[in-house]
């Protein structure tokens, strides 16, 4: 199969975004392996779904890969043992998504079966699709740069999908804290290529295309001519790397102006990022659970920022202890991106399968404070959904202290009757980092339009 490019043509959404650059974000060239966790905490939620069914209990000995929860439900993953060890005891925790969780705390002991030790390939090539999907929901794979959602729950949803349908492969480094998944890239790409096809096999996808940042482009031809292989239509499309072209709804209008320039009908669009194809290749071609994953370590309360590859279970403060720990005493310390990231609780909270970054500030990205609007109009053009991000944000202000109760949220607010406008600003933080007052814009637009939506879903269910 003769894979294709989408030409010299570098493809953006058409309005806003911002370029946007952190200093106290790690190197992506360079990686390094966390030490293995004396300690390892390992929740039984690391998924969209239901928490996982304990299958072993206190006290027992746990092998490195065992299953240690059995996923229940759509939404649900199975979790297994990271480390080799006893599981000491059962703790609950609130995570930084707010969510009660429950983990097994495993004292490490014992011999590794896997770490260091050369592993069998497996074939998959002459699989059917439906084993390919059992394999991957046995070894908990789930979408490492989202909510976690089960890749086999996706690939069960696309068997009632039309086609064509087209298996995107998300790489666009819009965001410096993406240095871990450019780092994975670096180091894994061939095996990032075949687990794309892997879910090509199972899916019953038509083409793959690969989307990467223009900057990266020698390494987005490197993994169409890996990928070329597997006998499936492979196409290169280069994307501008203005934030937030890596969100979904920009991503897809730049794919729809590709396919329609080429004249290609994509159809339905199915998209996932490195993280999660490297670790499908693991499963079907290994036989082997999401056990580590590249994080990215930084901030600017950090020494000596970097990407490490990590054990699941690891505490995020030994973490931080490896990169030299805190230079000053931390502001804020949190996971994911400083635009978009949620604030840690505790050091102990562990490294889980969809933990990309975390990060210690010495203040917060956004002062404690905020000043007045000036109207200086910056928030509306950076916004790339085309919102007027001040003029709802006092709006906004000023009917919140008007309200008193849930119900008057549906039915006497006026800026309810927008909510078609306001539920399309998806949070991509372009307005508040722009603003010179500091202004919560997206976060009260946001919380806002949540607000509104469950009060009428309250309302039409009485």
């Amino acid at each position: 199969m003769t894979p294709a490019t989408g030409g010299n043509k570098v493809y953006s959404f058409p309005r806003g975004g911002i370029s946007f650059k952190d200093s106290s974000a790690p190197s992506r060239d360079f990686c390094t392996t966390a030490f293995l966790p004396s300690l390892s905490i390992v929740p039984l939620i690391q998924h969209s779904g239901e928490c996982a069914q304990p299958v072993v209990a206190v006290g027992d000995a746990v092998r490195e890969g065992m299953l240690i929860g059995k996923g229940r439900g759509a939404g649900s993953a199975n979790i297994h043992a990271t480390v080799p060890g006893k599981v000491l005891r059962m703790m609950s925790y609130t995570a930084s998504d707010g969510q009660s969780n429950e983990a097994f705390v495993i004292r490490m002991e014992g011999s590794f079966e896997k770490l260091g030790k050369r592993q069998p390939a497996f074939l998959w090539e002459n699989m059917l699709s439906f084993d390919i999907q059992r394999i991957i929901a046995e070894y908990g794979i789930v979408e490492m740069d989202g909510a976690g959602r089960p890749v086999s729950d996706i690939i069960a949803s696309l068997r009632s999908v039309a086609p064509p349908i087209t298996l995107v492969v998300r790489c666009i480094f819009d965001d410096p804290w993406l240095a871990a998944d450019y780092a994975l890239c670096q180091q894994r790409l061939d095996d990032i290529a075949e687990g794309a096809a892997i879910i090509a096999s199972a899916s019953r996808v038509d083409r793959i295309v690969y989307v990467f940042s223009e900057r990266e482009a020698e390494m987005g031809e490197a993994i169409l001519s890996a990928g070329s292989k597997w006998g499936i239509s492979n196409h290169l499309v280069l994307s501008s790397g203005r934030y937030p072209q890596h969100n979904r709804r920009e991503l897809e209008l730049i794919l729809r102006d590709y396919g329609k320039r080429e004249e290609i009908v994509l159809g339905s669009l199915f998209i996932l990022g490195p993280a999660t194809l490297a670790a499908v290749y693991d499963a079907v071609k290994m036989r082997k659970p999401i056990l580590e994953r590249y994080v990215a370590v930084g901030g600017t309360a950090v020494r000596q920022p970097q990407v490490m590859k990590v054990r699941i279970g690891t505490r995020i403060g030994e973490l931080f202890a490896q990169c030299g720990g805190f230079s000053a005493p931390p502001k804020r310390i949190a996971s994911g991106s400083p635009l978009l990231g949620k604030r840690t609780i505790d050091l102990d909270e562990p490294v889980i399968k969809t933990t990309g970054a975390v990060f210690a500030l010495r203040k917060e990205f956004r002062q404690d404070y905020a000043g007045n609007c000036i109207n200086c109009g910056e928030c509306r053009k950076v916004c790339p959904v085309g919102l007027d991000p001040e003029e709802l944000y006092k709006r906004i202000s000023m009917e919140t202290a008007s309200l008193e109760t849930e119900s008057s949220l549906s039915t006497s607010c006026p800026l309810a009757k927008e909510l078609h406008r306001v539920a399309e600003c998806h949070g991509c933080g372009c307005c508040e980092a722009v603003c010179p007052s500091q202004l919560p814009l997206s976060t009260a637009i946001v919380n806002f339009a949540a607000a509104v939506s469950s009060s009428q879903s309250g309302a039409r269910g009485k």
